[in-house]
């Protein structure tokens, strides 16, 4: 059982996160920003790269990945140069951690997996400077998938003491969204990151929550094709499979 649910799980890791994350209006120019640092270079490096991000949004949304990825990996470097000269200007950070949340999906269109985790990491600590200072549903979701999906390359890789660090954090922050809105993607968030901790530590507490909620999502109809293959196999059990 417990090899039937690691393939499952194993499915969901490789996919795009659960959350979409919504790209904030990128920011008109670094000159408007207060006590400004940077340099004329600087300044006109950032406001084209403002610019090929717009450009790979179009693209994005139209479907064609490709050009979206080419586009945010030629603006990125610029963005990472602002966000470095200025680390707590909240909006320049918000766009970098878009940027690259941005680009892991494009990346994910393509099939490209092994892309995907070095912009989850570099993207973390951004996601949790943002929900900070921003602690909305929105930002806060996102964050959950992030770390959910960074817990599960870590459980496939066998650290169970790094993915149950990951999946803690997660659940902290899915059990705060369900909290205030108990709705089919929150609850999801939830269960996904229930999924990896219930693998990866040996807390009862946690098996006996991922099957009650497990249960009670197949019954409603609401857990997501991501998660449903664990889930039915996690209901059946009546409680998860310890980890070894």
């Amino acid at each position: 059982m417990t090899r039937a649910l690691l393939a499952g799980f194993l499915i969901f890791a490789a996919g795009p996160l659960a959350a979409q994350a919504t790209a904030p209006s990128p920011p008109a120019s670094a000159a408007a920003t207060p006590a400004n640092p940077f340099t004329a270079e600087q300044i006109t490096a950032f406001n084209a790269a403002v610019t090929t991000f717009t450009e790979g949004q179009k693209a994005q949304q139209a479907g064609d990945n490709a050009t979206a990825l080419t586009k945010y990996e030629a603006a990125l470097p610029a963005i990472r140069d602002i966000v470095k000269a200025q680390p707590d200007n909240l909006t320049n950070v918000n766009f970098l951690a878009n940027v690259l949340y941005a680009a892991a999906a494009a990346n994910a269109g393509l099939g490209k997996m092994d892309a995907l985790v070095p912009l989850y990491e570099e993207s973390l600590p951004y996601w949790r400077q943002v929900v900070t200072a921003k602690p909305e549903m929105a930002n806060r979701n996102v964050l959950t998938g992030i770390l959910t999906q960074l817990g599960n390359v870590r459980l496939t890789q066998q650290d169970k003491a790094g993915a149950t660090t990951f999946y803690t954090e997660a659940l902290s922050f899915a059990r705060q969204s369900v909290a205030e809105k108990a709705d089919a993607q929150n609850r999801n968030l939830l269960l996904s990151a229930l999924i990896g901790a219930s693998q990866a530590s040996e807390d009862e507490a946690v098996k006996t929550e991922v099957a009650t909620l497990s249960r009670e999502m197949i019954a409603d109809g609401t857990v997501n094709p991501a998660n449903k293959p664990a889930a039915q196999i996690l209901a059946g059990s009546g409680a998860a499979p310890r980890a070894k």
